[in-house]
């Protein structure tokens, strides 16, 4: 963990970062992965929210202010939201990986609605929620709704979901904030695909210690936020989310840009995959 951290933490940059299924299969438990993450430099990960019951480690979130010295630098112009997806599951009836449970997703409504009566009844109003960005390992079940011809990417490898859909996606299709999703968990697949208005994305396979393909460069999701400026120079809220990803290739390439959410489309729902 200090090796992979140690690139963010020698150019001061602050991070963040959620824990996956294999990362108690050390000398850590789960928790303790958790502990010793929030506790080292630059980082602006939490352990998890104070004064409730909630399952897992690391279900956090974080609020982008606007424009210092704008009307909008006391507001949370883009939420991210962290969550633990477990490991296997605990219910002995049930096989196969864990899933973001229950009080988890109470915590995650409640902070979603929180955080949007803040955005659009306290002054300057706005007429529609800041854009939320939601991070988590094992891929949801609807993470299989895409085929080649509506998703940008790979899919390389089957959908290692938990066995049982736990209504997370619906969750956050209700939300009313999230633009998008993002995952690893399946190493070789890169894709993202847009189903009830969410965009649910591959982070690509990044580190060498872990299964890959050959021939197939390790790759980087990369996202970048634009803000919108005003005629008379005002900076607002945002304006659009992109992604792209960066090849670990002599060229250090860069592919598959796309534009996963643009200010003024929530009201068009996506296609879902049936073309409805």
């Amino acid at each position: 963990m200090d090796a992979a951290i140690a690139p963010a933490i020698d150019m001061k940059l602050p991070w963040a970062a959620v824990i996956g299924n294999h990362d108690q299969e050390g000398t850590l438990s789960r928790e303790g992965v958790m502990r010793h993450l929030v506790g080292m430099k630059n980082t602006l990960a939490s352990f998890n929210p104070e004064g409730i019951e909630i399952d897992g480690y690391g279900n956090y979130n974080l609020e982008v202010s606007g424009v210092e010295g704008t009307s909008m630098d006391e507001k949370s112009v883009l939420n991210l939201y962290f969550l633990d997806s477990g490991d296997y599951s605990t219910v002995p009836s049930i096989n196969g990986y864990g899933w973001i449970k229950a009080s988890q997703q109470v915590w995650f409504q409640q902070t979603s609605s929180s955080l949007q009566a803040k955005y659009m009844n306290k002054n300057p109003k706005q007429k529609e929620p800041a854009p939320g960005l939601v991070f988590f390992h094992i891929p949801l079940p609807e993470f299989s709704s895409f085929t080649a011809s509506n998703f940008t990417g790979v899919k390389q490898e089957g959908i290692s979901s938990a066995s049982i859909n736990s209504g997370f996606f619906a969750s956050m299709v209700e939300a009313g904030d999230v633009r998008a999703a993002f995952v690893g968990h399946d190493h070789i697949n890169d894709f993202c695909g847009k189903l009830s208005g969410i965009q649910l994305c591959y982070a690509g396979g990044f580190g060498y210690h872990a299964y890959g393909k050959a021939g197939w460069s390790r790759r980087a999701r990369v996202l970048s936020v634009q803000l919108e400026k005003t005629d008379s120079g005002e900076w607002r809220g945002v304006k659009s989310i992109k992604t792209w990803k960066r090849l670990d290739d002599k060229h250090l390439s860069t592919i598959d840009s796309e534009v996963l959410w643009n200010r003024g489309s929530n009201g068009r729902r996506g296609k879902n995959p049936d073309g409805s």
